[in-house]
């Protein structure tokens, strides 16, 4: 999905003439994500799984807020389907004091992570289960050997996932634990993007720290803040590797999928492949 495909989306979604003069593009990847005045509208892919996924989303936000965790509002309880596209609309926030960090993170995950199971249903942690459709929808744009290569890697750490031993006790996970997602505002940190909400190995969501001290830079200082105001280092686990590999395998086909129309996803998504081709966990990975 392309930005003129998402507006076009965005104009049907009845929001008025504030939606189709006025949206700012805030993200496109998974979602596009466009603010419109005091709201802001996530425009999901022509997939008939997604809709589910945004209801899913609603019902999180609402029992967070519930529960007391700082997290994103929604604007309206159900999402719209749009031709064929879930469009979901959430209170804007207010404007960010200042960058979040990883410690900030480390605050709202254990409030998360102290919660009981919602009383609706929460899906497992599918990291890989997007791997096909990004291939799929990269195309030809991606050498095939590649593609059959992560497919391989794919398999294995599935196979490997199952047979973990847990150090925590599973339950509730953001699934998408990055600095990137959380906001502070006036009155602290909030928690957004609550799209890959999950129940699960809360393991998970230390796992993304870990490979972002490892692949994209982040800090040593940063890591070991995070680990503080967490109170445990997932590096310390036996099953550390294999969540690590897991999402290391996503993340090069969360690339793909933007090659066929973009050079500089294409040119990331090869570099990704070939430091894992070649077992180099020391390749530094650009965000994307």
């Amino acid at each position: 999905m392309d930005e003129a495909g998402a507006r076009d989306v965005l104009d049907a979604a009845g929001l008025g003439a504030a939606a189709r003069d006025r949206a700012e593009l805030l993200a496109l990847g998974e979602n596009a994500v466009f603010a419109v005045e005091d709201l802001v509208v996530k425009v999901g892919r022509d997939a008939p799984e997604l809709l589910d996924r945004a209801r899913r989303e609603l019902a999180v936000a609402q029992w967070l807020r519930d529960r007391g965790v700082p997290a994103v509002r929604a604007a309206e309880p159900e999402p719209r389907f749009v031709a064929g596209h879930p469009v979901t609309l959430w209170h804007r926030l207010p404007a960010a004091v200042r960058p979040a960090t990883a410690e900030d993170l480390a605050g709202l995950l254990r409030l998360v992570h102290a919660l009981p199971a919602p009383p609706f249903a929460l899906p497992r942690r599918e990291l890989l289960g997007g791997v096909e459709r990004w291939l799929r929808l990269a195309g030809d744009a991606v050498d095939i050997e590649d593609a059959d290569y992560l497919r391989e890697r794919r398999d294995g750490f599935a196979a490997a996932a199952e047979a973990l031993v847990p150090w925590l006790a599973p339950g509730p996970v953001h699934g998408d634990a990055l600095p990137r997602n959380v906001l502070v505002g006036a009155e602290g940190p909030v928690l957004v993007d609550l799209e890959t909400f999950s129940f699960d190995l809360r393991e998970h969501d230390l796992v993304v720290m870990a490979l972002s001290r490892d692949r994209y830079g982040l800090g040593g200082e940063a890591y070991d803040a995070f680990v503080r105001g967490y109170g445990w280092d997932v590096r310390e686990w036996e099953g550390c590797g294999v969540l690590r590999g897991a999402r290391e395998t996503a993340s090069c086909a969360w690339v793909a999928q933007h090659a066929p129309g973009n050079p500089a996803a294409l040119v990331e998504f090869r570099r990704r492949v070939a430091s894992l081709r070649d077992g180099d966990p020391t390749v530094r990975w650009h965000p994307f």
